[in-house]
């Protein structure tokens, strides 16, 4: 399928797959949908709502991406651990990783830190299938594998679900996919997504979330974030 570099609303650069009209990140802005989804309604909501233990820093943070795609959440992930001194622990799953071309082509580091280019770099750089240390902070595993194949448990506490949308790959959307990031997540973990079908919240619903909607990016009214809460 054609694919090709766009720029969205807030100036960042993202993947478009032309056959689909469908990108990596919102049209209209991927910087900002990624903050507002991921970090703000996902990694600090998780910091400052759920788990005292974790303020110190010390005790380190879980998180699955599912799509890990141009690196852009798990880069903004990172400056997040290295600002407040957080240990995170990272694993992208991605099925078909993006060409070091491409990756080439996105402006992440100029518009969000070029001090941190190098490390930019290495999230791309370093092997799949093995756990690096990116920084003292934060270590990284890249994961070539379809989602529906995952097998982790009580695993992680925090899942950030960026799948390709609903509308052009619905079996990524499904309860049985939910059942498998429900699985792999511990009590009280926190899965965001930058959805807000209401088919995506009953699939969540039915295999035990608690689900919440909340406001979305720009361009989208709504998100969704679930909570697996412990019984």
């Amino acid at each position: 399928m054609k694919r090709k570099i766009i720029t969205t609303s807030d100036g960042s650069k993202t993947i478009q797959i032309e056959d689909w009209n469908e990108q990596y990140h919102s049209i209209h802005g991927a910087l900002q949908e990624a903050n507002h989804v991921f970090i703000k309604h996902g990694l600090l909501f998780f910091l400052e709502s759920c788990h005292p233990e974790f303020v110190s820093g010390s005790h380190p943070v879980s998180i699955i991406e599912i799509g890990f795609g141009t690196g852009l959440n798990a880069f903004l992930t990172f400056l997040k651990a290295e600002e407040l001194q957080q240990s995170i622990n990272y694993n992208g799953v991605e099925a078909y990783p993006v060409k070091t071309e491409e990756i080439q082509q996105l402006n992440y580091v100029e518009l969000i830190s070029e001090n941190h280019k190098v490390e930019f770099e290495k999230i791309h750089a370093v092997n799949w299938e093995e756990q690096h240390g990116i920084t003292p902070n934060f270590k990284l595993k890249k994961q070539q594998n379809f989602f529906k194949d995952i097998t982790a448990e009580n695993e992680f506490d925090i899942v950030y679900f960026d799948a390709f949308g609903a509308r052009v790959q619905p079996e990524l959307w499904t309860e049985d996919i939910f059942k498998i990031m429900y699985n792999a997540m511990k009590d009280n973990g926190v899965l965001v997504t930058y959805s807000a079908k209401g088919s995506v919240r009953r699939a969540m619903q039915a295999v035990g979330f608690i689900v919440e909607r909340l406001p979305g990016p720009p361009g989208k009214r709504e998100m969704l974030r679930a909570q697996k809460k412990k019984s």
